[in-house]
């Protein structure tokens, strides 16, 4: 089993992110799971979603305390939680800023594999807003392609109907401009 755990602020689409994986993960015949983890929160409040997949059915309904990802949405929550607590060994760290993976691993002590990508500013040049979820699924999967690429274009414009082939774009846009820090 994989299990990630997505760290975002609320309107950015963590929750969504999770979703479209387990949707993605569904079509390709495995076993997808997703779920959020909030509270009173308001749109800009930190908020933690969790994704699990595994070729067999999974009975788990727990929070993610030892994810094999972290998913970070928002670059500024690298700095107010500590996103890496409970990271297996040999776990990746996925993280949107417009940082290089070298800074981020000196700046915040890093141990972790880790792979960055300035979701921000391809978010706000193919969709004009800087909501990363969809490019932080691309990044997420050039890191480990837990699920084939192709099986979320279809939950992708799906969901987001007429932008669906903008977040498209953005999508594929990281899975490219992602750096790798193994």
């Amino acid at each position: 089993m994989i299990e990630i755990r997505l760290h975002g602020r609320g309107g950015q689409g963590a929750v969504t992110s999770a979703e479209l994986l387990a949707l993605a993960a569904i079509s390709e015949g495995k076993y997808g799971q997703a779920f959020p983890s909030f509270g009173p929160e308001r749109r800009g409040a930190p908020v933690v979603a969790f994704f699990r997949v595994d070729d067999q059915q999974i009975r788990l309904r727990t929070n993610i305390t030892n994810p094999d990802f972290v998913l970070v949405l928002d670059p500024t929550i690298l700095r107010i939680v500590n996103v890496t607590e409970g990271l297996k060994d040999g776990g990746v760290l996925v993280a949107n800023t417009k940082h290089t993976a070298d800074e981020v691993k000196r700046e915040l002590n890093l141990r972790c594999k880790l792979a960055v990508v300035d979701a921000n500013r391809i978010a706000f040049e193919e969709l004009g807003v800087p909501i990363t979820n969809t490019t932080m699924l691309g990044a997420l999967l050039k890191a480990n392609p837990i699920v084939n690429p192709d099986s979320l274009i279809g939950p992708i414009r799906e969901r987001f109907g007429r932008i669906g082939d903008k977040n498209v774009n953005a999508f594929r846009r990281a899975l490219k401009e992602t750096e790798l820090s193994f």
